[in-house]
């Protein structure tokens, strides 16, 4: 379903890029990143539980438990970027869901958010970013996440994101590097966000399946995965599926089985990769896993799905999720992290 929403500020068209597609690449990140993990002494009385060295959704630490309080761990996470959409509410809601995603995926529960804005102050009206504000506002509430203030400068490139603080059963994570062979793979939303975000960003066409997936958060999966008994998870952002999941794989030192028919798309998510509305982030996420990646006879356009860098995308889970579509499984390590069928 698309729809042409006419506005006099496209907010899209001051950014350089949309949404998780201007991450940083992934493996220049890598490579910044390598050098940096320097673990506090076991006297700091507050372990960290997951940090850099896997590449995961968000920070945990384990709080020292006191009598009979159960054990508790901090999750910890920021998120922003540029606008994805030119609808200003929307686009806070979308940008709060992605943030509260890092949290959910790591099998937490968020209490506290803090604001994150940049905003070209003397060529935007500021009454746009009162607007991201409020969408972010009514994201966190709905999610039961109390939002306490935040930052703001001025930037010559609007951008907007959240920093969350969550809560979790330490024995009960969702982590990136805890899957085995055998696990089976459920992915909780359908790809192609990135595409039909770009398809807007270049023609003000409105697509509602899209701002609906972006919105809607990611707790009811996290919950259900749980519930269910799994430990490993990511959520689908900026690397695509594919950069994620070989994350994932290479954490958990397995490989990963994509069926490829079994993947869950958007309407139109085709169509606008066949009309070249690819993003250079997806591109770059394509060419990072190649390498790594056993891509049999599936055809370029599916590898450019798989690859594409979704905003506020859903939840990889090694498990059954009910209602979620299995895509693949995990199976002992081979010569490639990932193999498309």
């Amino acid at each position: 379903m698309t729809t042409t929403r006419h506005t006099s500020v496209r907010l899209t068209q001051f950014a350089h890029g949309g949404g998780c597609a201007c991450k940083i690449p992934p493996g220049e990140l890598e490579d910044v990143l390598g050098a940096l993990s320097a673990p506090l002494p076991a006297t700091a009385g507050t372990p960290l539980l997951v940090g850099l060295a896997t590449g995961d959704d968000a920070a945990v630490i384990a709080l020292p438990t006191q009598g009979d309080t159960p054990a508790q761990a901090v999750v910890s996470t920021a998120d922003f970027f540029t606008p994805v959409v030119d609808d200003p509410y929307d686009w806070g809601r979308i940008a709060a869901a992605n943030a509260l995603s890092d949290v959910y995926a790591m099998g937490g529960r968020p209490v506290l958010a803090v604001n994150l804005l940049a905003w070209p102050r003397g060529v935007l009206p500021f009454e746009l970013a009162r607007e991201v504000l409020r969408g972010g506002l009514q994201v966190a509430t709905e999610a039961g996440c109390h939002v306490g203030g935040g930052h703001s400068v001025d930037d010559p490139e609007p951008k907007y994101g959240m920093a969350v603080t969550g809560l979790a059963d330490p024995a009960r994570l969702l982590r990136n590097d805890t899957g085995r062979p055998g696990m089976p793979l459920s992915l909780t939303k359908p790809l192609g966000l990135g595409v039909l975000n770009n398809r807007h960003k270049a023609t003000g066409e409105r697509f509602e399946q899209a701002v609906a997936t972006m919105t809607a958060l990611n707790r009811d999966a996290s919950a259900a995965a749980l519930a269910a008994g799994a430990t490993c998870a990511t959520d689908i952002t900026g690397f695509g599926l594919l950069g994620h999941l070989h994350k994932l794989a290479r954490a958990s030192r397995v490989t990963a089985v994509i069926d490829t028919a079994g993947v869950p798309y958007l309407d139109g998510a085709r169509e606008a990769v066949r009309d070249g509305y690819v993003s250079g982030g997806t591109r770059r996420n394509l060419e990072w896993v190649a390498p790594f990646t056993d891509f049999g006879t599936t055809d370029d356009g599916t590898r450019v799905l798989l690859a594409d860098a979704q905003t506020s995308g859903g939840l990889l889970v090694a498990g059954e999720v009910p209602g979620a579509p299995v895509i693949g499984e995990l199976v002992p390590g081979g010569p490639h992290t990932l193999v498309l069928r």
